[in-house]
């Protein structure tokens, strides 16, 4: 069956394939454009798995049931054809199931609409749910949502595989694109376009349409066909880069800048330490302290643990109680200078940068306020010429330890 394979899946998922037989992760992000192969390859993957561990069943998701038919049950079908093993599956139509009649292995299809069927669910042969499928994943209503559904679903077994297929939302601040850049030991993020696969398995036309749309509209061609995020145009910061920032990184830098944002009521306590590297106009964002409801005592004793002593923390000056009981503590601060305009000023500041850094590990707030930051709009649908002014604590206090740094019309 091995030999075959080959002929049935997309060069670009072989190391994927490979990495599924050794059992190296759990988690399978599948993202791409239209005509990418990448349902055809799951649907592949999970009955070949199937048919050789007989404890193994699937379990396929869509957000809403009334989709499953037409999606994953019809494609599972066609897998089943192409392996040429019809005669050992059986399908039915109410409830969406396909049985392996060798052992009485299922693969059982489900809406997450309906929560209640999840709750207690179990294999009819006494297996587990080796195999999920979740397609169109970015349905969902965030990560949460897909959590609740894996905490009943993962269990009974020791490995499970776990596929989740989408095209990527042209808006970079959608909770998915987010997602994927979360860097976790048990999961793998791949990206496949249409031009991986072989022109006779989607025929001349597909490829005709695709180029036609690119000289017509690049824009919607990156987007549908290539599962780039092109963005929705009200993005501020276009010049993130999120990506690991290493130790060896860190040690190298000389220019550290910290800044604080003070909670206040509702709002959390915000620190942030970066290094700003003038000649290359880069800032690289490498720590944070952030947290809700955190008294000065405790805000004092996390800062102790990351602050530079050769840095010096600039902090919003409206309170100045907090920066006496910090400079009491042994903390070289002092209040930022702010003024008419400076939170425009330092917008712009950031946004002129030739890029801005964040580890998203270290820095998981900072990562999320920047890339969510986008350009309101009014009700007639024109864009709001100002700057958002809410969930921006981190870019706050990276304000204010860049205020020194930034040219003096815009202090």
């Amino acid at each position: 069956m091995e030999k075959s394979l080959s002929k049935l899946i997309a060069p670009s998922f072989f190391k994927v394939h490979k990495d599924v037989l050794s059992n190296k992760h759990t988690h399978y992000w599948l993202k791409g454009g239209r005509g990418s192969s990448k349902s055809s390859f799951i649907s592949i993957e999970i009955i070949t798995g199937i048919m050789k561990d007989p404890l193994a069943n699937g379990i396929c998701l869509r957000k809403y049931g009334v989709s499953l038919e037409k999606s994953v049950y019809n494609q599972l079908k066609w897998a089943i054809s192409i392996l040429e093993v019809s005669e050992d599956w059986k399908s039915y139509k109410s409830p969406l199931k396909l049985e392996y009649l060798p052992t009485g292995q299922e693969i059982l299809f489900v809406g997450m609409d309906d929560p209640q069927k999840l709750k207690s669910i179990k294999p009819a042969n006494g297996g587990y749910y080796k195999f999920s499928w979740f397609e169109e994943v970015n349905e969902a209503d965030g990560m949460g949502e897909i959590r609740s559904v894996e905490q009943s679903i993962l269990r009974g077994g020791d490995k499970f595989v776990s596929f989740k297929s989408y095209n990527p939302p042209a808006n970079a601040s959608n909770w998915i694109n987010l997602e994927v850049q979360e860097v976790r030991d048990d999961r793998i993020v791949h990206h496949s376009t249409y031009l991986d696969v072989p022109v006779d398995w989607l025929g001349k036309q597909f490829f005709l349409e695709a180029e036609h749309l690119k000289k017509v509209n690049e824009l919607a061609y990156r987007h549908e066909y290539l599962g780039e995020m092109t963005g929705t145009g009200l993005t501020v910061f276009q010049n993130i880069e999120v990506r690991e920032i290493t130790n060896e990184e860190i040690q190298g830098f000389d220019n550290i800048r910290e800044g604080i944002d003070w909670g206040y009521a509702a709002d959390p306590f915000c620190f942030v330490q970066c290094n700003y590297n003038k000649k290359l106009k880069r800032i690289f964002v490498f720590n944070e302290v952030f947290e809700y409801g955190l008294l000065n005592a405790a805000a004092i004793e996390k800062v102790s643990a990351v602050h530079s002593p050769y840095s010096e923390i600039i902090a919003d000056s409206e309170d100045p109680k907090s920066i006496g009981e910090f400079w009491d503590a042994g903390f070289p601060i002092c209040g930022a200078k702010k003024g008419q305009g400076s939170r425009g000023f330092g917008f712009k500041f950031l946004q002129g940068l030739e890029k801005i850094v964040i580890d998203p590990v270290r820095c998981p707030n900072v990562k999320r306020e920047f890339s969510m930051c986008e350009f309101e709009k009014n009700r007639d649908g024109s864009v709001r010429n100002e700057y958002p002014d809410k969930n921006d604590h981190t870019i706050d206090a990276i304000r204010y330890a860049l205020e020194r740094d930034m040219p003096i019309a815009m202090r």
